[in-house]
């Protein structure tokens, strides 16, 4: 097991901001990743949708041999982590919203959350909100539209700026100084996000709290590659390949092959 693949699964091409922090931490790590990107977005989805979706991406990901599965997707985190982790034998990682270090960080006494509707109606957002934010003031707003201009490559697009500065004004009137991402796709707008909002407020991105929580994961398990292999990493998709192509080639500066499939 220690020279299988960590999986990856996201609605789309949003959980490769968890992949590329991954790859830092974990160089050694052969990774299979799947794009569900015919049946994104997740968001808008029903509860059971979500988890019969997730259920057919971690069976296609078992089916490649992966020793764990990172979910680097928000919403599928928050419906059916619990039912996957009783269901499966592998360890699972999920996307936790970053409440907690907005919570503790803030000096005004607000933050802002951007997330899917699904993150805000999930019992992981509830619990730690309740546990870590109580005396916290939450600007709470589902970015909808967002992710669809991810998939569409249109991350630094005049509808995607129209969007977020819709989104964040609230927020920024508000005095929020942290805003964090609740949804792997909003990474990609963070170079824009700095654009619109004060220097002192500070964006957080999950990902790689989630890339220290795999490998630390990987350790208890004894589940660490201890070979010196060059890393194979593989790509496949319900949607079109291309986009998600791009993409990683953006981030790394090489062009991967991404294989189109159906579950």
């Amino acid at each position: 097991m220690n020279s299988s693949a960590i999986g990856i699964f996201d609605s789309g091409v949003g959980g490769l901001s968890v992949w590329q922090e991954v790859i830092k931490l974990l160089p050694n790590e052969d990774i299979v990743y799947f794009a569900d990107s015919k049946n994104c977005p997740y968001g808008s989805k029903s509860h059971d949708e979500i988890i019969e979706l997730s259920i057919k991406n971690v069976e296609f990901l078992l089916s490649k041999g992966c020793k764990i599965i990172i979910v680097a997707c928000n919403t599928a985190t928050a419906a059916a982590i619990d039912i996957l982790r009783k269901k499966y034998t592998v360890p699972f990682i999920g996307m936790e919203p970053a409440v907690k270090p907005a919570a503790l960080n803030t000096n005004t006494g607000k933050i802002g959350v951007l997330a899917t509707k699904g993150t805000f109606e999930g019992r992981l957002f509830k619990e730690t909100s309740k546990k870590y934010a109580e005396r916290v003031k939450k600007i709470i707003q589902i970015g909808e539209g967002l992710v669809e201009l991810v998939e569409k490559g249109q991350f630094q697009s005049e509808e995607a700026g129209l969007l977020l500065q819709k989104y964040l004004s609230p927020m920024i009137n508000a005095g929020v100084d942290q805003i964090v991402l609740g949804c792997t796709h909003y990474p990609f707008f963070i170079s824009f996000i700095k654009k619109l909002i004060p220097e002192n407020v500070q964006i957080i991105n999950p990902a790689p709290a989630v890339a220290k929580q795999t490998l630390s994961i990987i350790k208890q398990n004894n589940l660490k590659n201890l070979t010196d292999n060059k890393p194979v990493y593989s790509f496949y998709t319900s949607g079109k390949p291309d986009i998600i192509a791009n993409i990683i080639k953006n981030i790394t500066g090489y062009k991967f092959n991404v294989e189109t499939t159906k579950l």
